[in-house]
C-alpha cells in the first residue's frame, strides 16, 4: 500500500476477488483468515458491498458476489468494443468479408462488435448481439480450443454451414487478456475459407489482444 491509495478500497476489492473465484461463498471467518483482518472489519466490508448490491449472503451467512456485479460488467462490452473496432475495420477490408469480436457470456457466444466490408457485392449480414452456442460456429470452437490450451496454429478455428447454410467462418481466440474469453473472426459466404484468411485473423486477435491489455 502507498500513501495515494485507500486501505478500505483495496480490502473490498479484495473481497470481491475471493468471492468471485469461488463457487461456494465464503464466511466471515474464510475472508478473515484470507484477509489477515479480524471479523469486525470483514462484516464491515460486507455491509458495505451489500448497500450496493455487489455481494449478498445466504441463509447460511455465506457471502457471494451480488448481481451488482452483473450490472457493472454489462457495461465492459462498450468498452472492449471501443478497443477492438480498428483492428475489425482492417481485418473487414483486407479480407472483403463481415468481421466479429464475439465474447463468452454465461454458456454462450456473444458478438458484441461486427464490422463489414464497404467495397463488396454481398457479404454475410452478421449482427452485434447475436448468440450462438461456444460449441458452434468458429467463434466459439476458437474459444474452447483456448480454454482446452489447444494453440495449434494459433487456435484457428475453421468452420462451414455450422451457423447459416453456405457460410464459412475463421476465428482466432484472444489470449493474454484477463478476465475476458473470447475470439476474434471472419464470416463469408464461400465452401472453404481461402488459405489467406487464417493468418490474417489470427494478426487481428493478436492486435485486439494486445489492445485490452
Amino acid at each position: 500500500m502507498t500513501a495515494e491509495t485507500s486501505q478500505t478500497l483495496d480490502r473490498g476489492l479484495r473481497v470481491l476477488k475471493l468471492l468471485a473465484d469461488t463457487d461456494h461463498g465464503l464466511t466471515v471467518t474464510e475472508l478473515s483468515t484470507k484477509l489477515g483482518v479480524n471479523r469486525t472489519v470483514v462484516y464491515r466490508l460486507l455491509a458495505t458491498l451489500e448497500q450496493h448490491a455487489l455481494v449478498r449472503r445466504d441463509i447460511g451467512g455465506r457471502a457471494r458476489v451480488g448481481l451488482g456485479v452483473l450490472r457493472l460488467g454489462r457495461q465492459v462490452h462498450p468498452l472492449v468494443r471501443e478497443a477492438a473496432l480498428p483492428a475489425l475495420r482492417a481485418l473487414a477490408e483486407d479480407i472483403g468479408a463481415t468481421a466479429h469480436l464475439t465474447l463468452v457470456d454465461g454458456t454462450e457466444a456473444l458478438a458484441v462488435a461486427v464490422v463489414e466490408p464497404s467495397w463488396t457485392d454481398y457479404h454475410v449480414a452478421y449482427r452485434a448481439g447475436f448468440r450462438h452456442p461456444l460449441d458452434r460456429g468458429a467463434a466459439g470452437r476458437a474459444i474452447l480450443q483456448a480454454r482446452q490450451g489447444r494453440i495449434e496454429d494459433a487456435g484457428l478455428a475453421l468452420t462451414h454451414g455450422e451457423l447459416e447454410a453456405g457460410a464459412s467462418g475463421a476465428a482466432a481466440p484472444l489470449l493474454g487478456v484477463s478476465g475476458i474469453e473470447g475470439s476474434v473472426g471472419v464470416v463469408m459466404l464461400a465452401d472453404t475459407v481461402p488459405d489467406r484468411v487464417g493468418p490474417r485473423v489470427v494478426e487481428a486477435a493478436r492486435e485486439v489482444s494486445e489492445a485490452l491489455r
